[in-house]
């Protein structure tokens, strides 16, 4: 089985720009804020919620330079 077999991600794959990095950048978000919500604020979690910030928005302008 492979992640394109799951119900839920098959979908976000196949609707996506074939594009792994941004797709899994957009699923990996919930689990994001579902850590969050489990270990509450800390610097950790800040860190985290940073550091995915960071990433997204980078990896988004990248992508839009690029094309």
């Amino acid at each position: 089985m492979t992640v394109r077999d799951l119900p839920v991600l098959s979908s976000v794959f196949e609707a996506g720009a074939d594009d792994r990095v941004f797709d899994s950048l957009l699923l990996v978000g919930p689990l994001v804020i579902g850590v969050i919500i489990l270990l509450e604020r800390s610097l950790i979690t800040e860190a985290l919620a940073l550091a995915y910030i960071a990433v997204f928005v980078v990896y988004t302008l990248y992508r839009g330079i690029r094309k």
